[in-house]
């Protein structure tokens, strides 16, 4: 999106006002913000987490319109620590999942055994449950495309006591924020 398409958007503060602006084109993206932002039963995701892997999923889309909408609508439920964690989960995946998918999809054994010399400290001391921290981060990789983080969050958040369920309903958060900024530049 061009900084003069950002300056032309409406003030977008909630979901309602977001889903205004995504055109009839992509009506099933204004849908589905309706329901994979609830609290989905069988996941077994809190509404913390849902929201703190929506914030962080906004920040990975770039899209400010959907950072605007999502920050308004999380404030309600995130304390300033999960607020924090969603912006280093996004940050730090921003690195890391260039680094690491390029590591992967080199196919060179060599670069996977140089020491990646990245700073990572969000990592180890994320400032919330690291469970949900590497939720946050997921979400982030899947949007980003990096399977070999995807991969090593998954296992964190299994063995954080987060279902199966709970992966893809987060990662269908950052699928439906990722197609809904994508809507908006239409």
């Amino acid at each position: 999106m061009s900084a003069l398409q950002a300056e032309n958007l409406p003030a977008v503060e909630n979901l309602e006002a977001l889903k205004a602006l995504v055109p009839d084109t992509a009506k099933d993206i204004r849908l589905n913000l309706s329901s994979v932002l609830r609290t989905a039963p069988g996941t077994g995701l809190s509404e913390n987490q849902i929201w703190g892997v929506a914030l962080a999923s906004a920040y990975a889309t770039r899209h400010p319109a959907v950072i605007a909408a999502v920050k308004g609508e999380a404030a309600a439920v995130l304390s300033d620590a999960e607020k924090s964690a969603a912006e280093s989960a996004a940050a730090v995946m921003a690195m890391n999942n260039i680094y690491y998918r390029f590591v992967h999809l080199s196919g060179d054994e060599q670069y996977s055994q140089m020491p990646a010399g990245l700073r990572m400290n969000a990592l180890g001391s994320p400032g919330i449950e690291k469970a949900d921290f590497e939720l946050y981060s997921l979400a982030v990789s899947a949007l980003n495309g990096c399977g070999m983080c995807i991969e090593a969050h998954i296992r964190q958040v299994e063995h954080g006591g987060i279902t199966r369920e709970g992966v893809q309903h987060a990662v269908k958060i950052a699928a439906v924020l990722n197609a809904a900024a994508q809507s908006l530049i239409f």
